[in-house]
């Protein structure tokens, strides 16, 4: 009888051995379960009766279309769907059922067995189907480190990304799969963090020469000419026109031929050459991804209107202020490594007393102020580029030449071959231009503040004896002849640039 009964605990411990390695190699091994998603919880075991007796339901991810195995500790005698249409529970043995997701949205399954007692409860929600987008983002985005989660109807993208760059192409590809017509951006959350943003200095170089040549040459000739007791004058003064101002006024050479009658002939002549010399290099450092602006220069006033008091009928002038100088608004992103998308916009101004304005008003019946306004030369450029980092482009290159050339005189007579020349005269003007703007992006990052020199460094106020009997306006250090000793340097220092 003994014998008989260790060999039915025998055989009852072989069958629970058999069935519990059966179990065991239907959920661990993968070829005979089937495929679970990243985002998709195991086959979860039934959860211990709570105090009420009631058994605690366990959240279960699906995705749609996918289905999971739950394996239950006793036979199953009914099955609750609370929405068939989320998901669905088929039994295919007394304790083996599997959950099938249909469509997204959230349901409940609950299994009873044959006393009616409820054995497992599972809160099922249906999410999309994820691991086409997740092996999408690993191929096109091996360095970056992006988790999909699915959120209702939605994708939400987080984790980090190398630039912005990458962080555009994760949410462009997940709109793109995530929606059948493409236009699905309202369902795709980006909280992607981009790592360690770039920082990127841009150097910009306007350089400009401008030469400029007058030429003015004219005679005036003024006669009085007496036929009895009838007197006859003749005047002949000829303007330059070409540059709007007669710039010989006071450079003349005048002669008078005869005492009665007489004529006076006054020579006019003027040669100038100028040359102007612009250059400026501002250089300006942002985030990727922000604007930045620089101005060294400064604002000048103008008249911008007139209010009158109506009870002292006084008048005051409303100023407004105009900038002008050397500025640089630029926006740069970073694209790849070492790939520079830029919006710059630069501009050099000067004021001129070209094409200024003169505003009077009247103060009294005898006395009138009067107001000059400059005009402002201005040279801008503005425009979108890609470079490399460390890389030069011409962003303007200009070459103007301008002539100008105006010939006033007495009708008729300044046409004449050899004797037109008095009754004529001859204004030449030729202004020539030439304007280039380079910019060179650099990727950098911040140094240590003990690298740096500032243009103070070493500068120091002379004594009072340096600066009274030797004419010095700063100290003067080292001793001539004396060259400093050689230092080595190690490792990076300055500006360090990628």
């Amino acid at each position: 009888m003994t014998c008989r009964v260790n060999t039915a605990k025998l055989r009852t411990s072989a069958v629970r051995a058999l069935s519990f390695a059966a179990v065991a190699a239907l959920t661990l091994n993968p070829a005979l379960t089937p495929v679970l998603a990243a985002d998709y919880r195991p086959a979860a075991q039934a959860a211990p009766l709570a105090a009420d007796g009631q058994m605690n339901a366990r959240f279960l991810s699906l995705g749609v279309g996918k289905s999971i195995v739950i394996d239950l500790p006793r036979d199953i005698k009914d099955v609750l769907v609370a929405d068939p249409k989320i998901a669905n529970a088929v039994v295919r043995s007394a304790q083996r059922a599997y959950i099938i997701g249909a469509a997204v949205g959230q349901t409940n399954i609950v299994f009873f067995d044959s006393a009616g007692q409820q054995i497992a409860a599972y809160d099922i929600a249906v999410k999309r189907d994820l691991n086409g987008l997740r092996a999408a983002l690993k191929q096109v985005l091996p360095n970056s480190d992006i988790q999909v989660d699915g959120l209702g109807d939605g994708v939400v993208l987080s984790g980090t990304a190398a630039n912005p760059m990458e962080a555009q192409q994760a949410f462009d590809l997940a709109v793109r799969l995530t929606s059948a017509n493409g236009n699905g951006s309202d369902k795709v959350v980006n909280s992607i963090v981009v790592r360690g943003r770039d920082q990127v200095m841009l150097k910009v170089t306007v350089a400009e020469v401008a030469r400029s040549i007058v030429k003015q040459l004219g005679i005036d000739l003024t006669a009085n000419l007496n036929y009895g007791t009838s007197v006859v004058s003749f005047t002949n003064a000829n303007p330059f026109t070409a540059l709007g101002k007669n710039l010989v006024d006071g450079n003349n050479l005048t002669t008078k031929f005869g005492a009665t009658p007489s004529v006076q002939a006054t020579l006019r002549a003027m040669e100038t050459a100028g040359v102007i010399r612009t250059l400026a290099e501002p250089n300006l450092t942002a985030i990727s991804g922000e604007s930045a602006t620089f101005l060294a220069g400064g604002e000048f006033p103008v008249p911008a209107g007139y209010s009158c008091d109506p009870a002292t009928h006084v008048c005051t002038t409303q100023i407004s202020f105009k900038k002008f100088g050397i500025s640089l608004n630029f926006t740069p992103v970073v694209l790849t490594e070492g790939k520079i998308s830029l919006r710059v916009m630069t501009e050099v101004s000067e004021l001129s007393n070209e094409n200024a304005i003169t505003l009077s008003q009247a103060v009294t019946s005898t006395s009138v102020n009067s107001l000059t306004v400059p005009s402002i030369k201005t040279r801008r450029a503005e425009t979108s580029l890609e470079i490399p980092s460390g890389g030069a482009m011409a962003m303007a290159g200009l070459i103007q030449q301008q002539t100008k050339q105006a010939v006033s005189g007495l009708p008729g007579l300044m046409q004449l071959p050899i004797l037109g020349t008095l009754f004529r005269s001859r204004d030449f003007v030729n202004n020539a231009t030439e304007l280039v703007v380079i910019v060179t992006p650099y990727v950098v990052r911040a140094v240590a503040q003990k690298d740096l020199s500032r243009p103070d460094d070493g500068f120091a106020a002379p004594a009072d004896p340096q600066a009274g009997l030797l004419g010095n306006i700063n100290r003067i250090y080292g001793v001539p002849g004396r060259t400093e000793p050689a230092r080595n340097y190690r490792g990076t220092y300055g500006f360090i640039t990628d």
